[in-house]
């Protein structure tokens, strides 16, 4: 082993802590909680929605489409999801900046404007995003809010 890489490792205990960072990561298992408490709170209140689940990328983890859900939902669900991960915060945000005459959510890129995407963070990282569309964008919130609660709340166990 060459002399720099065993002082390096004899000063810091551990090259891969420099150079990796260990953070939570949103499992496909985690991502099936956050769907069902999310599905049940859609179907507890009679509606018919899609859910989405994302990575901190807002890549697709899972994707969940209820009987009757409108076809459009799936993209925007996604739309929604993909802009709470990559921009960290609740796509609401930006449809409020448009209401409140922000124009920035139509140039950035990979951004809807609608309320019902939100972030998933534990502790203080972004671990991934649901989206959900189908009914109203308040009550597309309240159903992602659902689901991020459980997971949060099966963390605690």
């Amino acid at each position: 082993m060459p002399l720099a890489l065993l002082l390096l490792l004899a000063s810091t205990g551990s090259a891969s802590a420099q150079f990796v960072a260990d953070r939570p990561v949103l499992t496909h298992e985690g991502a099936k909680i956050v769907a069902a408490a999310a599905e049940a709170e859609a179907v507890r209140n009679g509606w018919e929605v899609v859910i989405v689940v994302t990575d901190p990328a807002g890549e697709l983890l899972h994707l969940q489409r209820m009987d009757g859900a409108q076809l459009g939902s799936m993209q925007i669900a996604q739309a929604k999801a993909r802009t709470s991960a990559r921009y960290r915060r609740p796509s609401k945000s930006f449809a409020d900046g448009l209401a409140n005459g922000s124009m920035t959510a139509l140039v950035l890129p990979d951004v809807i404007p609608l309320e019902g995407g939100l972030p998933i963070v534990v502790g203080d990282r972004v671990i991934g995003a649901v989206g959900v569309s189908g009914v109203r964008s308040s009550e597309d919130a309240q159903i992602a809010q659902a689901g991020i609660e459980a997971l949060l709340a099966k963390l605690q166990e």
